[in-house]
């Protein structure tokens, strides 16, 4: 059955619906748990350290956090292979391109497929930065995680880079709000103004939350 579902397309379109919405709760966390470094360097690392701990005594520490990267690594995965496939199966559908002299697609559905690529390589280099501290500038600190960033976003590749990254979260969210919406039903003629509106507001509040803390170390307000 399962197999039945994930072959169809409809299926596929439910995976990259589901996963989504999944990392999207998970920046909204995460973007919360950013801003918390203008409340100084203590209520920022206790908060690093509070994720460490969540669950305990019954959760051993960090077995929570590993859960949450665990569900997110499916996540990114699922996305990932359903977007490729459905893109795949798109361009099989349709062999030769279209000529038009206007692009009717939106400028964020016609980045969709760029802007995943962008933020699968960016995931991968905010973790090797500031988990592991494999391609940190200067010297990684472990337990460190205020100084950490702003070490990171005193450097310009550091602040290109997050940058970039954020304004293609944001093009993504805008788009993909409204779609995952449209493939699990709840979208409709009555509704459509609502979504998209939501999905704009999401979109601009997380690239704003997210782009706040380089923008706070560059102007000096974190320091």
């Amino acid at each position: 059955m399962a197999r039945t579902v994930w072959k169809s397309t409809v299926g596929k379109k439910t995976v990259m619906a589901v996963s989504g919405l999944i990392m999207l709760l998970y920046l909204v966390a995460h973007m919360i748990g950013n801003l918390k470094i203008f409340f100084g360097v203590g209520e920022f690392n206790h908060y690093a350290h509070w994720l460490r701990t969540v669950g305990e005594p019954f959760m051993h520490y960090e077995w929570t956090l590993w859960l949450i990267r665990v569900v997110l690594v499916v996540a990114v995965i699922a996305h990932g292979v359903s977007a490729y496939q459905l893109s795949r199966r798109d361009i099989r559908a349709r062999p030769s391109k279209y000529v038009h002299r206007k692009p009717r697609a939106s400028y964020a559905t016609r980045t969709m497929r760029w802007g995943g690529i962008i933020l699968a390589l960016f995931i991968v280099w905010h973790i090797l930065d500031l988990t592991t501290g494999t391609v940190h500038p200067g010297g990684f600190e472990t337990g460190k995680p205020y100084q950490n960033v702003v070490d990171t976003f005193s450097t310009w590749y550091g602040n290109t880079v997050y940058v970039v990254a954020m304004l293609a979260v944001g093009l993504h969210i805008r788009h993909g709000f409204w779609s995952a919406a449209q493939t699990l039903g709840v979208g409709s003629r009555t509704r459509d103004r609502a979504l998209k509106t939501t999905a704009n507001a999401l979109a601009l509040l997380l690239t704003a939350g997210f782009l706040a803390v380089p923008v706070g170390v560059m102007t000096g307000v974190v320091s």
